[in-house]
């Protein structure tokens, strides 16, 4: 069973299910099909994710396969106790979650997953995968390979596979089309706005709305917010952090597509709502909070809880209260008062205002994880260790399921158009 908060709350966690399956249709298909293949049979899979309802339909799509899975969440407030009540108490997966865990329980949970000794790891934000690599090596030579969901965890494994440190072959997953199209530009644009809504229950139309970071979440957060009536500045960089076109071409498109743009020296005077969603560190400062205006609130759409820097917030401010959940007060020393959604974590997940990306999108995404955890466990090995993009028939036959799922048909190129984009690729 694992280890889980409170096992009477099944009851609505099985309603929270119901209502994911209904409406992630392509995982279903994916599921009927396990069912009869199996390809998972007799397969130890460890999982770190937000464990959250559309989890549970990824996990119970795996175990469908014939897989023996743990799970744990990967992120200290994003678990949702319903939904790992009902996961624990069918009996079919180990789940070691709760929401508001320490940072010791956290790293209790997915060393748990790891008492298990899985074969294959699934992982976002790469903290399973660090902790097999550093604490847990005894467990490296049984590992297959693994998949990892988001853009924080790929770049640290990116420089684990640059140091020779990657000791087994990984899915870039978030790398898949399927999966950051519309993941990171939609889903995390609806899931933030959403909970910065549910959590503060304030007007955002008028708002001066400052994001930092126009990569693709940023992008889709930018666009959400001007579409509820808010005035939204960008903050980029005159830089390249990370293996992606630099700020200064991110900030030339975000101009260009109707935002002010500027550094966050200039910013950080006339925001309202601060959202940061870089995947780097330091993004607000102490520097910074001076300068805000009285009410501002602040919040994170980066995976890890370090773009705001919550410690120097805290040394800033002569008071710090809770006024309710997810929701914390800090009145500066010179009586100016700002407002930290979710501790600085990702706001979009933390529970209880967070509630993760829409369905339909985590159909999407956990539909590329299901088939590259069968991927690898098809290669047996095979596979050299490193990261590895997702095959590109893998990523297209997830896109045509969903188009298929909304009654959209695609055809073909002809022979004639085939032949003739293989001769202009030749002449360039």
């Amino acid at each position: 069973m694992g280890k889980v908060k409170d096992i009477s709350l099944a009851a609505e966690g099985q309603k929270e299910l119901e209502w994911a399956r209904l409406n992630m249709p392509v995982l279903a298909k994916i599921r009927k099909d396990f069912e009869k293949s199996r390809p998972l049979s007799g397969l130890r899979i460890g999982v770190a994710l937000h464990l959250e309802k559309k989890t549970g339909i990824l996990l119970e799509t795996l175990a469908a396969a014939g897989a023996k899975v743990s799970a744990a969440s990967c992120n200290p407030l994003t678990t949702d106790d319903r939904v790992a009540a009902v996961l624990a108490k069918n009996g079919i997966i180990d789940v070691f979650a709760w929401a508001g865990q320490t940072n010791e329980e956290y790293y209790w949970c997915l060393n748990s997953v790891l008492d298990s000794k899985p074969q294959i790891v699934i992982d976002d934000g790469c903290d399973l995968i660090n902790l097999l690599h550093t604490k847990r090596k005894d467990l490296l030579p049984s590992i297959i390979g693994g998949c990892e969901e988001t853009t924080t965890g790929i770049v640290r494994l990116w420089a684990m596979h640059r140091e020779g440190a990657l000791k087994f072959p990984v899915f870039a997953v978030n790398n898949a089309h399927s999966k950051f199209l519309l993941d990171n530009q939609f889903g995390t644009a609806q899931s933030t706005v959403d909970a910065i809504a549910r959590c503060t229950n304030k007007l955002i139309a008028g708002k001066t709305a400052v994001i930092a970071g126009y990569g693709w979440c940023g992008r889709g957060i930018a666009s959400r917010l001007k579409g509820l009536g808010a005035n939204v500045i960008v903050v980029e960089i005159d830089g390249t952090l990370g293996p992606h076109e630099s700020g200064l071409q991110r900030g030339l498109q975000a101009l260009y597509d109707g935002f002010r743009v500027m550094d966050m020296e200039h910013a950080v005077k006339e925001g309202d709502i601060f959202i940061t969603a870089t995947g780097n560190k330091d993004i607000l400062v102490q520097s910074h909070f001076s300068k805000m205006k009285d009410g501002a609130i602040l919040c994170n759409a980066g995976h890890f809880n370090n773009e705001i820097n919550e410690l120097q917030l805290r040394s800033a401010s002569k008071s710090v209260r809770e006024l309710k959940d997810n929701l914390m007060q800090y009145e500066l020393k010179d009586g100016k008062k700002l407002y930290l959604l979710s501790e600085g974590r990702l706001v979009n997940l933390s529970r209880p205002s967070g509630q993760g990306h829409p369905i339909e999108i985590m159909d999407g995404s956990f539909a590329v994880q299901a088939l590259c955890v069968c991927e690898l466990a098809k290669q047996k090995k095979k596979l050299p260790a490193g990261v590895h993009n997702v095959p590109k028939e893998l990523d297209d036959s997830v896109a045509r399921m969903l188009l298929n799922s909304q009654g959209v048909y695609l055809q073909p190129p002809t022979p004639e158009q085939v032949k003739y984009a293989e001769e202009w690729k030749e002449g360039t």
